[in-house]
């Protein structure tokens, strides 16, 4: 695993301690290096050809749907709440004042209102999963990006296809990106991030003096790779190790995937567009970092199929509209510039892109002016892919309760994104550890028809 520390960052905590962002490259299940086995399945099955891809959004905690992309004007002030609805640049369709970038943009998005199928847990298993944690086949359940990594393998040689910006949170689940599962190791998220704590594991290469702030600096980046590279050969560390390993070495030690998360390659009006994030942990959730939109943008364009991204902290259960004042528009302005930037790059018929929680949140505002947890229904954001967009799907009803119209499962959605990849739901399949068949979703699960 290579980690790139970052500058430490003061938080008030009641435990008191300094914490410090890192950057993290490795496989995620066990902490260890994924990226051999992924090089070793792509010369035994060689690299899949196109590059349709997926950028997954994730709002820790459940993100209040009626404050968003549901507003309820005819429900009493108890339910209603602060926010009002604001007309899109689609007839008939509106969405929460704190969205009017979207809402500019509308016919670039799908709005679905009635996702169904949450369990009421704090964890990000059905947005990057699709199925709870509950029940598991021998050998776990694969995430999305496992199963695309398995079936599709590398674009680029030099850059894994299964990447996560997945923080760890002090509640970890949030920071939950999935795994190989039954397929493997090799299929797990290759991590570019870690969490508040530096990482003390004897099987880390750490990179002194790269702070997060220096990955811009391209002079000395490079420099400090090279002398990675220098030191490796020298201390013999190189030596005896397979061939899938030293490449997984050269890939580290290579500059295509630090040139991808360098935004100083990019036009400072675009990185501006995407705004400025905070790089401090939301409470147990994570950052808010608004950034890290367009490096996931810069990922997929170098060669990634997936990449996920865990947001802020959703769990209001008091003060939500103080918080929605805070959160909602810098959420605005990072999915709107990333679907915009699809758009210009011409990426808007490869790129999918899906934004969501793991459920919502109670028509009824609590004493704390907060919402509380509602797995009955959630909302969700869709874009890119070649979708036929600017549309609602489904609908709730008058105190945003429950779906009256089309009810939408997770595995509906991923099905979708699976569609949107190529990937034929009905041959696709994989043995689990006990030799049993599993597919990428539950049958009888299909792709949206509406937006296919």
């Amino acid at each position: 695993m290579l980690t790139i520390l970052g500058r430490p960052v003061r938080n008030k905590f009641c435990d008191g301690l300094s914490r410090r962002d890192f950057l993290t490259i490795g496989g995620l299940a066990a902490g260890g290096l994924a990226l051999p086995g992924l090089l070793a399945a792509e010369a035994r099955a060689g690299v899949g050809r196109s590059h349709k891809a997926i950028i997954n959004v994730f709002l820790p905690g459940g993100p209040p749907h009626q404050d968003m992309f549901d507003l309820k004007v005819d429900a009493p002030a108890e339910i209603r709440g602060e926010f009002r609805p604001i007309a899109t640049n689609v007839s008939g369709i509106e969405i929460g004042e704190l969205f009017p970038k979207i809402a500019a943009m509308a016919d670039k998005f799908v709005f679905i209102r009635s996702l169904v199928g949450a369990t009421g847990q704090h964890y990000s298993n059905q947005c990057v999963v699709g199925r709870t944690d509950q029940n598991q086949p021998a050998g776990g359940w694969p995430s999305l990006g496992a199963w695309i990594s398995k079936f599709q393998g590398p674009v680029n040689p030099a850059i894994p296809p299964h990447l996560s910006l997945f923080y760890k949170t002090d509640h970890a689940p949030w920071g939950y990106a999935g795994e190989g599962g039954f397929l493997g190791i090799s299929h797990a998220p290759f991590r570019l991030v870690g969490g508040r704590e530096e990482t003390s594991k004897t099987d880390n290469m750490v990179l002194k003096g790269i702070t997060l702030e220096r990955l811009q600096d391209r002079h000395n980046l490079l420099a400090s790779l090279d002398s990675l590279r220098r030191d490796l050969d020298t201390s013999g560390a190189m030596r005896g190790v397979d061939s899938f390993t030293e490449q997984a070495i050269g890939i580290l030690t290579s500059s295509q995937l630090a040139d991808a998360m360098d935004l100083s390659k990019e036009d400072p009006a675009l990185v501006e567009r995407y705004g400025r994030g905070d790089p401090k942990f939301r409470d147990d959730g994570a950052p808010k970092l608004t950034e890290n939109f367009l490096i996931a943008r810069r990922l997929v364009e170098a060669g990634a199929r997936v990449v996920s991204l865990n947001f802020s902290r959703w769990d209001w259960h008091g003060q939500n509209f103080e918080a929605c004042r805070q959160d909602c528009p810098l959420l605005d302005r990072a999915v709107s510039a990333l679907v915009q930037d699809l758009h210009d790059r011409g990426l808007d018929k490869d790129v999918s892109v899906v934004v969501w929680g793991e459920f919502g949140r109670t028509p009824k505002i609590n004493n704390n002016a907060g919402r509380d947890h509602w797995p009955q229904v959630a909302c969700a954001l869709l874009a890119g892919g070649g979708m036929r967009t600017g549309q609602v799907i489904g609908a709730t009803n008058r105190l945003g309760e429950y779906a009256t119209e089309r009810p939408v499962h997770f595995q509906e959605v991923f099905a979708t994104l699976y569609h949107n990849l190529g990937l034929n739901l009905r041959t696709t399949r994989e043995f689990d550890l006990r030799g049993r068949p599993q597919h990428p979703v539950d049958q009888g699960m299909e792709p949206l028809p509406e937006v296919i």
